[in-house]
Formats: structure tokens, C-alpha cells, sequence
């Protein structure tokens, strides 16, 4: 993915950049195993088929603007199949190596795809670079620019604009590279989910600053052969291979105590179901959650608690790293041109945790902890070829994507390594420290190797695949209320209590921890199953 040739040469062009190196993963890809269409290159959106280009020719660089920004390279897609046309470019930063695609369209019904009637210029630098918008034919759609290195105008061949019932609304994702005039944003649909159409190309938009209705000018694709996603989703087979190449190896700190766990062996340790009004008779869960209440809301009527036995409570509460199991959820996303596989984890007990003031560390009492605790990492996958295009890693309320190219990968393998907090089980791509503030105080999220890991693809289960019957849900996947009892206090006085028991130096930069204490460290509130989250049908935060 992301190769490229230069279409010109500078006297200017003297320093390298690491985009100047196409990224390759470290182990070369299997042959997946034979399904309806999943990796075969080509996807039919509705008449319209796209494949997705990985190779490039560069354009123009703003290194050679003289910015002092972080500087980004555009290319054009090069070469384009046999009856295949560019719909769009491709704009990356050069801090990585070059690892992108964009999607070129071939019309196999008629009428999807027109040539543009002219090009409006959208930006232009130093009489070396020029941005151009199609300008669409009526009833048809801008996708993406075209660029060139001279001021006259692109043929109209260059490029094609789509048949607007097979495009949707878009939305600006993170920005790239900014100038004094302008900002070059990646583009995605604006509507993202598990059924969700809006297909996004891998293109960038630009926009003038103090000018929006500049990012109203680009459309993404839509899928409108979405009831037909089993002809270009992996199967459970190619699932199976798709976690054994590229699924992730935790690594817990050397302080971890509370592991991860089955959930066979959590219901078997004596965790117990609770129901308002009848707390002093507590039920006994069965191994595969069969007794537990299917359906319904998070209503408060019902949740799970750890064995009343102080010490059978701290027992379970550890977990057990020798029998957990990870649990995937296998679903469509950007209309369904990816696949998204959500690695969920669960911890019987999330601990404390710990500020830090200056060199001084604080352990904060009861804050943090709560009984039960999910996590998980999403990998997404081309559809077109089953390549990892990048990678979540869910920290607390929020997480971060990244790039296949900044991912530690292990032993020469294409599986990388993911590393859980001290306590708190955030997961980051490096180890280390994240301070959850400034520089003067904030919360400690500690990570490190240490010699207990765990191998995903040892260990996993597909919990659900909504568009494969086969896969069958076991009933606590739909069990709607919390995995642990809620226990509230004021982390205002918890705060309080800790300031009276340091020097008076340390007090008042405690007292700034009450604004950066997330939301869900205000009580011990056990969480929600992973079906009950926002993320499972909906795009990662």
C-alpha cells in the first residue's frame, strides 16, 4: 500500500522525508481463505464498481513552499486498471512513511460516472502547485480535486464527477497541514456505523480560511448495494486468518493485579445477580449468562456483584490471565468497504488510581476503581484486500486511531503489541507514561512490558456478526445492565480527605484534580456490556 514514482525533480528536492519510503508490513500477507468476494480487489457499490489504488505519482510538496508547518506530500494515483477512472487524490504528512489508497470507479451500469464540464481553481502555491474542483455535470457529484504544476486548466478527462444518488454528505477528519490561507482536512462520510453507506474514497478537501462553504464542495460514495455486504465481507474462515495475522499481544505492567478474565469463568466464580428489592436473595449466574435478563434498558433494576466472601471478592476481582478468551464483534463500516473487528476484553475489577504532582505520586484511595470493566481495540480492515489500514485503541471516555505504520509490531509478525494501564486498563500502541492533565498535575496512566501478556488469536471467541447466521449470541451479550453494583460518593470530598493528608505545598494542586477526574471515575459503577455502547453500531469516538 502506498507506492510511488516522482513526476518531477528540484534543486529544492534535497532533503529526504520518511514519506519518501513506502511502508511495508513486516511479514507478507497469506492468501486468505475462499470466500463470496472479500479481498478480490473490486467492490460494486450499485452499478458502480471501485477498486482502490495504492500506488502513486507525486505531485507537489509544501516542503518546497519554504512553510515552516509540518509538511505534506499530493499525489495523484498511478497507474489507474483498464476501464477504471480517477475519481480523486491523495494527500499525506511526510513525518510517515507512505502508506495510503484512494478508490477509482469504473461504471458498469451506465450513467454513474460524467466527466466534468470545467474546473474551478481551489488554491494555488508559488506558481508550482493548483488545486482544481470539477465542476460536475447536472445530477452529478464532486468526489475530489485533480492537481497539476501549471496554472492552465486540466483536461476533462482527467477525472470523473458520480451520479449524485450514489454519493453522500462528508465531514472534515483530521487536519493535515494548515497554512496562512488554508487547511488541507481528510474527508470522511459524515454518517458512520455498522449500516451506515456513506463510502469514504481516502481523499483530503481544502479549505480557505474564513470560508466554510469550501467544505461543502466534495461528496463521499454511498453503497447502494448494501443488502449485499456478504459478497465482499469476510467469512468466519478469513475471520479466523484475519485475527491470527493481525491481532494484538497485551502487555500488562509488572504492578498489574487485575487481569483479565473469561466470562465463563467470571459467572462460574461466584458472581451473582442482583434485583432492586430483592438484594438479600442474590442469584448464582450461569456459565453462558442463560439466567440473566435478555433485552430491556440500562433500568437500574438489575446488576452483577463479585461473591460476598471478602476473600472469594479479592480472589475474583484478579481475574485469570490462563483461561480469558477475547470476544470479537465483526461488523461493516464505511459502507462496508471496511471491516471492523472489535477485540473486547473484560476485567472483573478496574483499580485505582494515581496523580501526579510534579515528581510526586499520589494514590487517589477509591477513585477509579469500580467492579467489572471492558475494554477493546478495533482493527480495521480493507475490504478490497484485506490489508490493516489502522488501529483503535479505546483510553476511557475516548481513544485514538493509529496508523498501521505506527504500530509495534512483533517477532517479525504483522500482530503488534498493545499495552493496558496500571490499574486503570486505558490501552496505548507504546509504553510509557500518558498524564491525564498539564504539567503540574494530572492522572497517571502507566504502561510497560512485563512477562504476563496475552496472545489474542490464542484465545477468542465471534460473539456477534450481524450479517453471518451462523454466528450465534450468547445471552449475557445481551444483557442490558451494569457488570457491576453502583457505589457513589462525592469525588469532591474523596479529593478533600487526600489534600488533608499531604504537606500543605501538594493541597492546593490537588484540589485542580476535581476538573480533570473523568466522568465515570465519580462513582464505583460497574460498566455496561459491550453491546450497550455507542461503539457498537456506531463508529469509534
Amino acid at each position: 500500500m502506498g507506492n510511488f514514482v516522482s513526476c518531477f525533480t528540484s534543486s529544492q528536492e534535497t532533503q529526504t522525508y520518511p514519506i519518501d519510503t513506502s511502508f511495508k508490513l513486516p511479514s507478507p500477507l497469506p492468501s486468505w481463505p475462499p470466500g463470496d468476494g472479500f479481498a478480490s480487489g473490486i467492490i460494486d457499490l450499485g452499478g458502480l464498481e471501485v477498486c482502490q489504488i495504492t500506488s502513486f505519482t507525486k505531485i507537489w510538496s509544501t516542503s518546497q513552499d519554504g512553510s515552516d508547518a509540518t509538511d505534506v506530500t499530493f499525489f495523484e494515483p498511478s497507474p489507474i486498471p483498464d476501464g477504471f477512472s480517477m475519481l480523486c487524490c491523495y494527500c499525506q504528512s511526510n513525518d510517515t512513511p507512505l502508506f495510503g489508497s484512494v478508490l477509482a470507479g469504473k461504471d458498469v451500469s451506465g450513467g454513474t460516472l460524467a466527466a466534468p464540464v470545467d474546473y474551478t481553481l481551489v488554491w494555488s502555491s508559488n506558481d508550482s502547485c493548483y488545486v482544481w474542483l470539477p465542476t460536475p455535470p447536472e445530477g452529478y457529484k464532486s468526489v475530489g480535486y485533480t492537481i497539476t504544476t501549471l496554472p492552465s486548466k486540466p483536461s476533462l478527462d482527467q477525472i470523473r464527477c458520480v451520479r449524485a444518488d450514489l454519493t453522500d454528505e462528508t465531514e472534515v477528519d483530521a487536519l493535515l497541514w494548515s497554512s496562512s490561507d488554508v487547511n488541507v482536512y481528510g474527508l470522511r462520510p459524515k454518517v458512520r456505523g455498522r449500516q451506515a453507506q456513506g463510502v469514504s474514497l481516502g481523499t483530503f478537501i481544502i479549505s480557505k480560511n474564513g470560508d466554510d462553504t469550501s467544505l461543502l464542495s466534495l461528496s463521499c460514495l454511498r453503497n447502494n448495494n448494501f443488502e449485499n455486504i456478504t459478497s465482499f465481507m469476510p467469512n468466519l474462515d478469513q475471520i479466523d486468518a484475519l485475527i491470527k495475522e493481525y491481532s494484538p499481544r497485551f502487555y500488562f505492567h509488572p504492578k498489574e493485579t487485575y487481569f483479565f478474565a473469561s466470562t465463563t469463568w467470571y459467572f462460574t466464580n461466584g458472581v451473582q445477580l442482583y434485583h432492586t428489592g430483592e438484594e438479600s436473595n442474590p442469584i448464582p449466574v450461569d456459565p453462558t449468562g442463560s439466567n440473566l435478563p435478555q433485552g430491556g434498558s440500562n433500568d437500574g433494576t438489575y446488576w452483577l456483584d463479585l461473591p460476598v466472601d471478602e476473600a472469594e471478592r479479592e480472589r475474583v476481582k484478579r481475574g485469570d490471565l490462563q483461561s480469558c478468551e477475547a470476544y470479537l464483534h465483526v461488523k461493516p463500516m464505511l459502507g462496508a468497504t471496511f471491516t471492523d473487528l472489535a477485540i473486547w476484553v473484560f476485567y472483573p475489577f478496574n483499580g485505582p488510581s494515581t496523580a501526579k504532582l510534579g515528581l510526586v505520586d499520589i494514590p487517589l484511595g477509591r477513585i477509579g476503581e469500580h467492579i467489572g470493566d471492558w475494554e477493546h481495540v478495533t482493527l480495521r480492515v480493507s475490504n478490497f484486500n484485506g490489508l490493516l489500514y489502522r488501529v483503535y485503541f479505546a483510553q476511557h471516555s475516548g481513544g485514538m486511531w493509529v496508523d498501521t505504520t505506527s504500530l509495534e509490531f512483533l517477532d517479525g509478525s504483522n500482530n503488534f503489541a498493545a499495552y493496558p494501564s496500571l490499574n486503570g486498563h486505558a490501552t496505548y500502541p507504546v509504553p510509557g507514561l500518558v498524564l491525564q492533565g498539564n504539567d503540574v498535575v494530572g492522572l497517571r496512566n502507566d504502561t510497560a512490558k512485563s512477562d504476563n501478556f496475552f496472545n489474542v488469536k490464542e484465545r477468542y471467541s465471534v460473539m456477534a456478526a450481524e450479517y453471518i447466521n451462523d454466528v450465534i449470541e450468547l445471552p449475557w451479550v445481551n444483557f442490558a445492565r451494569k457488570w457491576g453494583p453502583k457505589i457513589t460518593y462525592e469525588v469532591g470530598i474523596e479529593i478533600e480527605q487526600i489534600q488533608n493528608s499531604v504537606a500543605g505545598t501538594l493541597a492546593s494542586p490537588i484540589g485542580s484534580l476535581l476538573g480533570l477526574i473523568p466522568r465515570e471515575f465519580s462513582s464505583e459503577d460497574g460498566p455496561i456490556g459491550p453491546k450497550m455502547k455507542v461503539d457498537w453500531d456506531g463508529d469509534e469516538r
